[in-house]
């Protein structure tokens, strides 16, 4: 069995070099998914939001059959593709992510930005794709076997390496920068912050912070308190340059 497969736009990141921009032959041995088909030349199901066979919307279970053409398209941002059939599952309700232990910095810049982020430092991978799948979480990896497990239906390849610059394409893939809010979650624990009387925190922070400063804010869960201090506006400049660079 023969199967053409074109893959388009930053799904070509995926595909061997010498095959990109170009129509890939898959030889089957028997009918088989075009999920299958789909992983088995490179790209993750989780980056595919439409497939189309000889011309016709198709979902992850079509069988692909022999003389088959299959187009790959990534998420639209400028397209309506609505009166199309989407292969992704119902869009997430919140935008809240999980984040593989390899991009730790990267958890922590969506903390600082307000986003829900779930990361622990020696996470392996099935719990990862479980809790990605039971909480309904955005799978973000470096590790494109993680995104092809079948128990994982959103997630994204993080193509930066630098930290700052992957958080501004995470931000920028995901169309975030109007809902950033800086500093209303805890970076070491993930937790909610919320605005305490500055009576409260005294002897919990450096004498000198607690007098020049009269806005605290503590974590809900790990009780860590905050305040506007030079670190703080540093990581507000970070994160300031990281979304204009995903408006760019």
């Amino acid at each position: 069995m023969r199967v053409v497969v074109r893959v388009y736009a930053e799904l070509n990141d995926f595909v061997p070099a010498a095959l990109r921009h170009g129509a890939v032959v898959c030889e089957l041995g028997a009918p088989a998914s075009v999920k299958d088909v789909v992983e088995s030349i490179g790209v993750p199901h989780t980056e595919v939001d439409l497939l189309l066979a000889n011309g016709e919307p198709v979902d992850f279970r079509y069988l692909a059959a022999d003389g088959d053409r299959l187009a790959v398209y990534p998420v639209f941002e400028a397209f309506d593709i609505a009166g199309l059939t989407r292969v992704r599952p119902e869009p997430l309700r919140q935008t809240r992510f999980v984040v593989d232990v390899h991009l730790g910095r990267l958890a922590r810049y969506l903390r600082l930005a307000g986003f829900d982020a779930r990361y622990a430092t020696d996470a392996a991978d099935e719990v990862l794709a479980r809790v990605s799948s039971e909480e309904h979480r955005i799978l973000l990896t470096r590790d494109q076997g993680l995104l092809k497990r079948s128990a994982v239906s959103h997630g994204y390849y993080v193509r930066e390496t630098a930290p700052a610059r992957q958080f501004a394409e995470v931000i920028g893939r995901f169309d975030l920068s109007r809902a950033v809010r800086p500093f209303t979650r805890c970076t070491c624990c993930n937790g909610e912050l919320a605005a305490v009387a500055k009576t409260v925190v005294q002897g919990r922070v450096p004498p000198r912070s607690w007098q020049c400063f009269d806005r605290f804010l503590q974590c809900g869960d790990c009780g860590r308190v905050y305040w506007r201090g030079s670190h703080a506006v540093h990581l507000e400049r970070v994160l300031a340059r990281a979304i204009d660079d995903s408006d760019g």
